[in-house]
């Protein structure tokens, strides 16, 4: 979706959520699940969608390592930590499509900055990933518990919000509060409406809030 077409709901009830859902895009959904649930996908189309709790990711900045949700240990090429966020670059291991990661982790966002190196023929139309999250830092490690709900920027043209359905899912099966889908709601919905009002531009709403994310490519 474009961020024309949504805007942060106005109130906070179980058929606002649904309504936004109704017209949102989704992404497809990830193996591990617990519990299948009902969602709309776009058009009114009804698919299935496997909810599954929370992921957690940790980020060890004394061993250089990344443990994924999934409890893999990765090493970690390099972390860099301002005063804003964490940063993070490493390889993808056992992953044919994608060849590299880097991530800046913004706690005061709520938010998770990834751009995806692809692997020749697998480019997606796309420059950042944005990870709707709750962001944990510690001294030696932070920690990372993904709250479902994605946006892709496309710098200068448009975004799209994803995975709506499985936040739904997660609701609909007790593996997150409503408190806690609500608020990741509404940072989505914030996030969208204050990059969109920059032209779709990223870095020129981060800029303002002093937020310079530094990227190996960028």
């Amino acid at each position: 979706m474009t961020a024309s077409s949504h805007r942060a709901p106005d109130r906070a009830t179980h058929g606002g959520l649904h309504s936004v859902a109704a017209t949102g895009a989704h992404s497809a959904v990830e193996p591990g699940a617990t519990q299948p649930a009902a969602a709309t996908g776009m058009g009114g189309r009804r698919r299935a969608v496997d909810a599954h709790p929370p992921k957690v990711e940790t980020f060890d900045l004394l061993t250089n390592t990344n443990t994924d949700p999934k409890g893999i240990v990765r090493m970690v090429d390099t972390y860099r930590v301002e005063e804003f966020g964490l940063y993070m670059a490493r390889p993808m291991v056992n992953r044919p499509n994608i060849d590299y990661l880097e991530s800046w982790l913004l706690p005061g966002l709520g938010a998770r900055v990834t751009d995806w190196h692809f692997a020749p023929g697998h480019e997606r139309d796309q420059d950042f990933y944005i990870d709707i999250a709750e962001i944990e830092p510690g001294p030696t490690a932070w920690r990372a518990t993904d709250l479902y709900l994605d946006i892709v920027v496309r710098t200068g043209r448009d975004l799209e919000v994803l995975d709506i359905d499985e936040l739904l899912a997660a609701l609909g099966a007790g593996l997150i509060d409503f408190g806690a889908a609500e608020g990741a709601l509404h940072r989505a919905y914030d996030l969208v409406d204050k990059i969109a009002s920059h032209r779709y531009d990223l870095d020129r709403f981060l800029v303002e809030l002093g937020i310079d994310l530094r990227w190996q490519r960028h």
